[in-house]
């Protein structure tokens, strides 16, 4: 609104965290199968926190997208794949249920939304950066000292369990194991990055630009809208309530099937939506289906893959998730830049949710390699 930049060119500062990710995931993964998650995390947090503090500074689109690759790649080091891949290393039997408690930091994060929206008004977004990024230093720092490399390192064992039934655990070769070489060879290597991506073009539109269609499109106001996205952050953490109870005891593959048609309704109903109640069940079905889908995601391919390269393997399925990551901010900036609205591109990733629960239900557990 300060500036009056388009929204395909906020679209495109979108775009850099995934590019980021998916140059910097193989290299990332490489080095936290090598040397453990620590020290990547802190360097991160001081990296995004920085990144916060240069956004405050900013008056010119260069300098947005300058201070967005920075918050891109402190995010990228600090985020949802280190610390995903940190958890994978100390859980098995309850790996589920341990990616989706994590997964309740994420989607407690949205309360934040409208306490952002309040903070922008009153005292102005410049403020509201450059706090922000003081708070993820002071917040962030003593909470990454926490992450060690594996259990073995602190004395403890895979999933908490006493050292007899660990050592059983290990020897009936319950844990497959892969290189990341062996799992590009298989089909559910390539169907679990394709089902991911799919969901990702949904998360990142609606992340971008689910309040702006909200104010311009449908007439609410950015307090009103920034409730919306408060109640679909309540559905999530619902969604990973459901996840933490059922995914250890179900089919991974199948939950996140049924998610991505919940992605791809929840999606219809914001683009299309005539009333109050449309907003809600749009809340209800994408927020609990991120929820209980989201934690899956590397749940599942360590189910499939095992923990040995799994930082490698998350890596190189990240180079495929970014076309979803990229392409949903951009898909719907666009179409709202040419037709005034975003009904039709939002329309549009709704049926690309729905191709990827196909993938999802296709994705069946590959067979040992051979040793």
């Amino acid at each position: 609104s300060q500036f009056g930049w388009s929204k395909t060119a906020l679209s495109g500062a979108a775009t850099l965290q995934p590019m980021e990710a998916a140059a910097l995931g193989p290299l990332m993964g490489w080095f936290i199968d090598r040397f453990g998650p620590q020290g990547m995390i802190l360097l991160g947090i001081c990296v995004l926190g920085g990144g916060f503090m240069l956004l405050s500074q900013i008056d010119s689109l260069l300098g947005f997208y300058t201070a967005f690759f920075v918050i891109a790649l402190g995010s990228s080091l600090c985020g949802f794949f280190p610390i995903n891949v940190a958890i994978i290393h100390w859980f098995e039997r309850l790996r589920a249920r341990a990616l989706s408690a994590l997964s309740l930091g994420l989607a407690f994060g949205g309360i934040f939304v409208p306490v952002v929206a309040w903070t922008m008004q009153t005292w102005g977004w410049r403020s509201t950066a450059f706090c922000s990024g003081l708070a993820f230093i002071l917040i962030g720092w003593p909470l990454a000292r926490n992450f060690k490399r594996r259990p073995a390192d602190v004395g403890q064992t895979v999933d908490g369990l006493p050292a007899r039934d660990d050592l059983e655990n290990e020897e009936s070769g319950q844990s497959i194991e892969f290189t990341a070489r062996q799992a590009l060879r298989t089909s559910a290597f390539w169907l679990l990055s394709l089902g991911h991506g799919s969901a990702l073009f949904v998360v990142t539109a609606v992340n971008v630009h689910a309040i702006t269609h909200m104010k311009e499109g449908l007439g609410y106001s950015v307090a009103q809208a920034s409730l919306v996205i408060t109640l679909m952050t309540v559905f999530q953490i619902v969604g990973v309530l459901i996840g933490w109870w059922c995914g250890d005891r179900f089919e991974k593959r199948k939950i996140s099937a049924l998610c991505m048609v919940m992605h791809a309704s929840g999606l219809m109903m914001l683009a299309w939506s005539q009333a109050t109640w449309m907003l809600i069940g749009f809340a209800i079905l994408h927020g609990a289906a991120w929820g209980l889908r989201g934690p899956f995601m590397q749940a599942l391919r360590a189910d499939y893959f095992g923990r040995k390269s799994i930082g490698m393997i998350i890596g190189l399925s990240g180079i495929i998730i970014m076309v979803g990551q990229i392409g949903g901010p951009l898909v719907a900036g666009a179409f709202a830049d040419l037709t005034g609205h975003y009904r039709s591109g939002f329309t549009v990733l709704a049926g690309l949710a729905g191709l990827g629960s196909v993938f999802f239900w296709l994705a069946r557990k590959p067979q040992a390699p051979p040793v």
